[in-house]
């Protein structure tokens, strides 16, 4: 019989009223391992600007790429640095329930917050093995589920997220399917945090999400924080739109990267399969940042175009 007995003692109310977390970005250094540095900077500028939770090694943060060592171990670092100025969410979700289970437990022994799942990804389930999935890690701690349809190839639908409100560690979902979802488990009493940033102003506060799991606050996150605490500002969204529409113009995490690397905030270095945004797209940032003002963004280099040569891309590390 499994112990769910872990150093984790966060109340799952406390996840439920994070209205900002940023799903942190992974920096490497040239030889591909983690530049825990760079990352430890990265963290304290969400910390400084308010961001109340990070995930650690979601998509944004290439858990994908991460081995689960690799993976266990950037959980425990963000945790033992940052843990009592931030609530770790560690991505431990998996398409196989074994591994999901043994990474959730891994987590949590390391002193994790709460979980991060997907459902069951690319081999897909039914909806009755979808709730068997979540039903095997909830009893560990506080678990927010990700609906990214886009990304898995199946949505989780209400039926599913209903039948596993029942557990009490469920904290809520990180949606992605849009705003009538949004108002739809609002209005059931479900936590919900937008999962896009083109949409969270509205679904923040015209659809009752509590917040958002932000990529944008990577960059700006006093900005995202200001969209997120301080009542509807339609003005400052929209001029966030442009970096939003940027960022996501490739899929997550490319634009990301190249923002980071071009701010001087992380090193150029890309594992693959991804590789920096082309040129025209890099020169595109620069003139958005000067819009912006380079006062909002993280960091206190000069932004700069980077030329072809100046990335190192690894496909072994």
């Amino acid at each position: 019989m499994r112990s769910y007995e872990v150093k984790n003692r966060t109340n799952t109310e406390d996840i439920k009223s994070l209205r900002l977390v940023t799903a942190i970005k992974t920096p490497y250094l040239p030889d591909g391992r983690f530049d825990l540095e760079a990352y430890d900077a990265l963290v304290n500028m969400q910390i400084e600007h308010g961001a109340e939770g990070v995930i650690v090694g979601g998509t944004t943060g290439e858990g994908q790429l991460m081995s689960w060592d690799e993976h266990i171990m950037l959980i425990g670092h963000t945790v033992n640095c940052f843990g009592a100025s931030i609530k770790v969410i560690g991505n431990t979700g998996s398409n196989s329930t074994q591994e999901a289970i043994h990474a959730t437990e891994q987590g949590f022994a390391v002193g994790m917050h709460a979980a991060l799942h997907i459902n069951p990804y690319y081999g897909k389930t039914s909806l009755e093995g979808m709730i068997s999935h979540f039903e095997s890690v909830l009893p560990m701690g506080p678990t927010i589920i990700y609906n990214v349809p886009s990304r898995t190839g199946q949505d989780i639908p209400p039926l599913v997220i209903q039948s596993v409100a029942r557990s009490p560690n469920l904290a809520g979902v990180k949606e992605c399917v849009g705003n009538d979802r949004i108002e739809q488990y609002t209005s059931d009493g479900i936590i919900v945090w937008s999962g896009n940033d083109d949409q969270c102003h509205d679904s923040r506060w015209d659809y009752g999400a509590t917040g958002v799991i932000s990529v944008t606050s990577n960059l700006v996150p006093g900005l995202i924080r200001e969209l997120m605490f301080c009542g509807k500002n339609p003005l400052l969204n929209s001029r966030l739109l442009p970096l939003i529409e940027w960022l996501f113009h490739e899929p997550n995490p490319i634009g990301l990267n190249t923002a980071l690397a071009q701010l001087g905030v992380v090193r150029p270095v890309f594992r693959l399969p991804y590789v920096p945004l082309p040129l025209a797209k890099r020169v595109e940032f620069v003139n958005i940042v000067k819009i912006l003002g380079r006062e909002n963004f993280v960091g206190e280099k000069d932004v700069q175009v980077l030329d072809d040569d100046d990335f190192i891309l690894i496909g072994r590390y």
